[in-house]
């Protein structure tokens, strides 16, 4: 695999809560050093365009990120898609998990997981 490039400014941020949240998980999870969160996009859902957070390796094309000490991977062409993002984390009562704020998104649906551009 290729080892990708690190770049200073990530196009997205991770609030606090995120943060938090994403440690908790690498730690519960038991991940090695080279694994890192994974953001980008996918075709799908019921807006055209689901969003993928999630721990993995890092692959050609992708760009590393280093965000407060947590590696973040992102393909290269998602950066258009995701530039300017925020991912929060909520805990309320009505609705529980992470959180994407995306301004280049025109459209998102119900669940806030699938948006179009």
């Amino acid at each position: 695999m290729s080892t990708g490039s690190i770049t200073a400014i990530a196009p997205i941020t991770l609030t606090e809560g995120a943060k938090k949240e994403v440690r908790k998980l690498i730690s519960q999870q038991e991940l090695g050093p080279d694994f890192g969160l994974r953001v980008g996009v996918e075709g799908g859902g019921c807006s055209g365009m689901n969003y993928v957070l999630g721990f993995d390796q890092i692959k050609d094309g992708d760009t590393e990120y280093n965000i407060d000490g947590i590696r973040v991977f992102m393909h290269k062409a998602h950066g258009l898609y995701l530039a300017g993002m925020e991912v929060d984390f909520q805990q309320g009562l009505n609705a529980r998990g992470f959180v994407f704020n995306n301004p280049n998104a025109t459209s998102t649906c119900g669940c806030g997981t699938s948006f179009s551009v």
